[in-house]
């Protein structure tokens, strides 16, 4: 339900809808999103402060509404069973423990801030940095799950190869890993600054087609960044969306190729090793998926599928990424799993 979140939020960018609900957390005075024209004119002569950005007289169609729509009450939705998870880890601590009761907590708390976050968007109108933080936020709300999935199928006993490495091979390859996390979750942001600044007209900034779009912008692999004296953001912008996407490459490249040689004298770092093995797979399929935007793109129209597409795969990005860091922690704190469980359940 989290990833659907993600996608549902991916779907409303690609189709241009970011203001389609003008307030919150009502859409135009009301609850649904049937909203024809006519009744989005007099709620904006309403209401002449929320009037959409791009001019008095645009107007929704009522599926574009409906994904804005559906995406708040998907978190609604969520809400319950996220109320459900924090009371019963906090019933089952002794089994599950302390752990996993926070983050069944942190998940509750979370699904707060990200409606908050939701909120602020709509507020400024799907400023670009409102949505590089709603979809982090999004993005850590989904891994937390799979911390706590983690933990808890450990706690009942489930034995995985990478409970088996060793303290030794933690401190060697941990700090790793986590540069790794942090490369992926700074490129997954610079990818929403480049979506939704101006409105994601910043996606044209290199031009299209091969190869003046991708891999070159403007038809060259330095272009300018300024044009009669005067700054062009949306090439900067995209360069450094592409500079990004080239350092976490290199790193996560480096990174696999370390590790690989690691383990072959430390087999039990083996699944640290495939799983960064697994993010790079999936980084260069991303690579692959932007570089065919750009590619089949025309000059007055993209093919958004590929947009939802790349959000999608980014994200898959950072959740495996993470979620090696997760493994590397619980094989730290629950590496006997017996031992953890109530005196009367280990024997």
């Amino acid at each position: 339900m989290a990833m659907l979140i993600v996608v549902a939020g991916g779907t409303i960018r690609i189709h241009d809808a970011g203001e389609s609900c003008p307030d919150w957390p009502q859409c135009f005075g009301t609850w649904g999103f049937d909203i024809s024209e006519d009744e989005q004119e007099a709620y904006w002569n309403e209401n002449p402060d929320e009037i959409d950005s791009r001019g008095v007289d645009h107007r929704y169609t009522v599926f574009e509404i409906f994904t804005e729509w559906v995406h708040r009450a998907l978190v609604g939705v969520i809400a319950l069973p996220i109320l459900v998870n924090a009371i019963m880890m906090h019933r089952m601590e002794e089994r599950y423990g302390k752990t996993a009761k926070n983050i069944a907590i942190l998940s509750g708390v979370l699904l707060i801030i990200q409606a908050i976050a939701g909120m602020i968007t709509v507020e400024f109108d799907n400023e670009d940095w409102t949505v590089a933080m709603h979809l982090t936020l999004a993005s850590i709300f989904t891994a937390l799950f799979i911390f706590q999935f983690l933990i808890m199928r450990v706690r009942e006993g489930k034995i995985w190869k990478f409970l088996s490495i060793t303290q030794e091979d933690i401190s060697n390859v941990q700090n790793d890993v986590l540069r790794i996390v942090v490369a992926v979750g700074i490129l997954l942001v610079l990818g929403a600054w480049v979506s939704s600044t101006s409105g994601g007209e910043y996606n044209k900034a290199c031009s299209v087609g091969f190869p003046d779009g991708w891999p070159q912008c403007q038809g060259d692999f330095l272009p300018q960044f300024s044009e009669n004296g005067e700054l062009v953001p949306g090439v900067l912008i995209q360069m450094i969306h592409r500079l990004g996407a080239v350092v976490v490459g290199v790193v996560l490249f480096l990174v696999s190729a370390k590790l690989r040689e690691y383990a072959r004298d430390h087999p039990t770092a083996k699944p640290v090793s495939t799983m960064v093995e697994t993010t790079t797979g999936f980084w260069l399929l991303n690579v692959i998926v932007g570089a065919m935007y750009i590619v089949f793109a025309k000059a007055d129209e993209f093919p958004e599928l590929l947009s939802l597409l790349h959000l999608i795969v980014g994200v898959t990005v950072f959740l495996v990424s993470i979620s090696t860091y997760f493994m590397i922690y619980i094989a730290t704190h629950e590496s006997t799993p017996s031992a953890q469980l109530p005196r009367h359940e280990q024997e």
